[in-house]
């Protein structure tokens, strides 16, 4: 049906990859009549992902076209617009005179998080803002379906969604539907950063994982503010990317730094350990966002931000409830004499599941040895404040600039989460010459005794002759005679036990024979023997036949039954008998 009506409409609206499809496979599809081209969200389409496609699709367009883009973070790279035939372009900036690159209405705050605390912070604020339209931002589709499915089973009092690029189009479109509609918190990856309008106004976003850069950073907080409605922000950043809000003011983006009230932070690394634990499912979702995560740090391309080898990777692995930490193979190049905030751990690679399908570099390393340290976490100085979210200053985020205070301090360690596993620092060694203790026995008064005392006479014996061989010795003997007496009646007994069920099994057998002759039916002779389980089966009474092949002797059965001795009477009445018990 699209195939048919494709070249009869004024207006098209695709993606890049289904305008190319019907150019190259829809019979008589002609663009030379074309007279506007236009593309929403430019930056992206002309990035290095849509190249070739946006290239064989402007092959094909003519020349002569008035070309439109849009987009919030509108390129200017003199390729980008000489692939696209543009000459002399005109910028129209809506915000050109603005103070700042995003709306005024929307505000923007920071604050550290270390990554072994995100989980916790991202679990606190979401129970510190029940009744508010969150949307929360993650790296990987991995890390969306861990953290959905966990947030999920420990039930934070809000109804959870999750939108990722694995899922299908329709599903994609109820689960917005569904945000839209009511209060909830949607975990999501950029996916969910660009072209979504939502018709209710989203109260917060919240980006768990820092964004790959400026531009991502503008996108995902454009999905609040929108239009004349307000909204917030806030952004969890580690330590080592603390560059991130340097270049987010270079930009003119107003970012304020605050704090949490850490005396409301709710740790749950304990309860992700005991689903881990419940679920075994949940434990492979874990593995695969530690993995995941890990890849997106170590394939971006902005080392200044985003350094593997600063992260904490053990605290990471026990803050998503995992035993052990993974392995991961990518990285796994032993870097010498680098220190870093992490302990010795070696990673095991997964597929990525970032949106933008980036791929690992080329170059190979070897393990990677991350040397013990610690990162500088959050000091405790707030007040338990109210729970209202109009009132912020009170409540979870202490609206506070930081950075005019001097910004955050560090040197100052405090693990607000307890220790879900004990790390194995050293090797256990047996020491072959410790002292060996020795067995005190007591008696009813509590005096000490030697250890082999109960084998001797203590009414007749003192102390000393306790330990004599030939007591020992004539202990010893005693009991090996008591245990062959006892042995002996042991057997007695079994026999007896053995015989009583012999009889018993012959009496069963005895009294179902007695009931089968009573029937007139034949039986085999009991003869009483011992066997058990023996099967005893009914024997066939053969009478004289007029055929040829009939013995007329009166030869004996297979029962033991002479045909003959029975007369002709007899024979006319069982054979009534047997067939008036089968008609009946």
């Amino acid at each position: 049906m699209e195939k048919e009506h494709v070249n009869a409409l004024n207006i098209l609206v695709c993606t890049p990859g289904r305008l190319l499809q019907h150019m190259d496979e829809t019979p008589n599809f002609d663009c030379s009549q074309l007279q506007v081209l236009v593309l929403d969200e430019a930056d992206r389409i002309l990035d290095v992902g849509f190249k070739k496609t946006l290239n064989a699709i402007v092959a094909q367009l003519p020349k002569r076209r008035q070309t439109l883009l849009f987009s919030a973070t509108q390129t200017k790279s003199i390729q980008d617009l000489a692939r696209l035939s543009l000459k002399d372009p005109e910028y129209i900036s809506v915000h050109e005179d603005a103070e700042t690159a995003t709306p005024n209405r929307l505000q923007q705050t920071a604050m550290i998080v270390p990554l072994e605390q995100k989980l916790d912070m991202l679990w606190s604020f979401v129970k510190a803002h029940l009744n508010s339209k969150i949307l929360v931002f993650l790296s990987s589709c991995k890390q969306v379906k861990f953290v959905f499915e966990a947030f999920k089973k420990l039930r934070p009092g809000v109804p959870l969604k999750c939108l990722h690029g694995r899922m299908k189009q329709e599903k994609r479109m109820g689960i917005y539907s569904q945000f839209c509609e009511s209060h909830s918190v949607l975990f999501s990856t950029d996916v969910a950063s660009r072209g979504l309008d939502f018709n209710k106004a989203v109260d917060w976003v919240v980006q768990v994982d820092c964004p790959d850069d400026v531009a991502s950073y503008i996108h995902r907080v454009g999905r609040t503010a929108r239009y004349l409605a307000g909204g917030r922000s806030v952004l969890f950043l580690m330590p080592s990317e603390m560059k991130m809000l340097e270049k987010l003011q270079t930009a003119k983006i107003p970012v304020q730094f605050i704090k949490a009230n850490t005396k409301r932070l709710q740790p749950v690394s304990g309860l992700l350990s005991a689903l881990l634990v419940k679920y075994p499912d949940m434990q492979q979702l874990a593995q695969r966002a530690f993995i995941t995560y890990l890849r997106s740090i170590h394939i971006q391309k902005d080392k200044e931000v985003f350094d593997v080898l600063k992260l904490s990777i053990e605290d990471f692995s026990a803050s998503l409830g995992l035993p052990m930490t993974p392995k991961v193979r990518f990285l796994n190049q032993k870097i010498k004499g680098k220190k870093v905030f992490g302990k010795s751990a070696l990673l095991e690679s997964e597929d990525s599941e970032k949106e933008n399908d980036a791929e690992i570099p080329s170059e190979k390393l070897d393990i990677v040895t991350f040397k013990e340290g610690s990162v500088d976490r959050l000091k405790e100085n707030l007040e338990i404040g109210d729970s209202e979210e109009e009132n912020v200053e009170k409540g979870f985020l202490q609206m506070k600039d930081a950075l005019n205070d001097g910004g955050p301090k560090t040197g100052e360690i405090e693990d607000l989460v307890p220790a879900t596993r004990v790390l194995k620092k050293k090797k256990l060694k047996i020491n072959i010459h410790r002292p060996v203790g020795s067995r005190v026995v007591f008696d009813e008064e509590g005096n000490t005794l030697p250890p082999l005392a109960r084998v001797a006479d203590r009414k007749n014996v003192d102390d000393s002759s306790l330990l004599d061989q030939d007591k020992r010795e004539e202990y010893y003997k005693k009991m090996r005679e008591q245990m062959k007496h006892v042995d002996k009646e042991d057997k007695v007994v079994d026999r007896q036990r053995r015989r009583e069920k012999r009889i018993k099994e012959k009496m069963k057998r005895k009294i179902g024979s007695m009931g089968l002759e009573e029937d007139g039916e034949g039986e085999d002779d009991l003869s009483g023997s011992e066997e058990e389980g023996r099967k005893y089966k009914r024997s066939k009474i053969y009478f004289d036949s007029d055929s040829d092949n009939a013995d007329t002797t009166g030869s004996k059965d297979n029962a033991g039954i002479i045909t003959d001795s029975i007369s002709l009477a007899e024979q006319e009445a069982l054979a009534l008998k047997l067939l008036g018990s089968m008609h009946s």
